[in-house]
């Protein structure tokens, strides 16, 4: 097997087990009565942030292996499509019950439902949703010296919605998974230190 197609089943492998972890929780927890629109929106969440660790650690494993980017055009662009998907309807499934609840949209909307211990937590899950959707913008604006800001933003908003899923995640009072969310947290760290070392590596090494 070469090492292009050991990437690819790693790339896809990650994404169909994060998945499946995710709607398997997601299940145990909701499918117990009559699903709500309040029951849905958790789930697209989770696999939104499941997907998006999915690709820092198949950066990681395609550097391990030394195979460019191309290797997984495919699997990143479907996913990011997917992502970018979950990404809009998590909070706007959401928006839209609150409104058709009488409690009106954001921030009045989560004031008047949320204790203000979670208000803080679920405003933090707005910022990382405007990070994410920044870097749709990246075909036009990544050849700009300060590209790289954004890029980074990224990280800073996946650290946001792993605490934002951490402490509101009904789901994450699940033992199992929620050692599985700290898996995530703490791979991804270790994925974010490796391919920052390993690109410094090579362009040290190109000049």
């Amino acid at each position: 097997m070469s090492r292009r197609t050991k990437v690819q089943i790693v790339a896809w492998g990650l994404a169909a087990i994060a998945s499946i972890l995710a709607v398997s929780v997601w299940a145990s927890e909701r499918l117990d009565g009559r699903l709500s629109a309040y029951d849905v929106f958790p789930l697209f969440g989770m696999l939104a942030f499941s997907l998006m660790w999915t690709h820092y650690i198949t950066g990681a494993v395609r550097r391990y292996f030394r195979q460019p980017k191309e290797v997984v055009q495919s699997y990143s662009v479907a996913t990011g499509a997917v992502v970018l998907a979950l990404l809009f309807l998590h909070p706007v499934i959401l928006i839209a019950s609150l409104k058709r609840d009488g409690f009106g949209l954001p921030p009045a909307s989560y004031l008047a439902v949320y204790p203000e211990a979670m208000q803080g937590v679920i405003m933090l899950g707005t910022v990382s949703l405007l990070i994410f959707l920044s870097f749709e913008l990246k075909r036009w604006l990544n050849e700009k010296s300060w590209w790289y800001m954004v890029e980074y933003l990224q990280l800073l908003a996946m650290g946001l919605i792993f605490y934002h899923g951490l402490t509101l995640g009904r789901e994450l009072s699940v033992g199992w998974y929620r050692m599985v969310w700290w898996f995530y947290g703490v791979s991804f760290l270790v994925s974010v230190v490796y391919n920052y070392t390993y690109d410094k590596w090579r362009k040290d090494g190109a000049k």
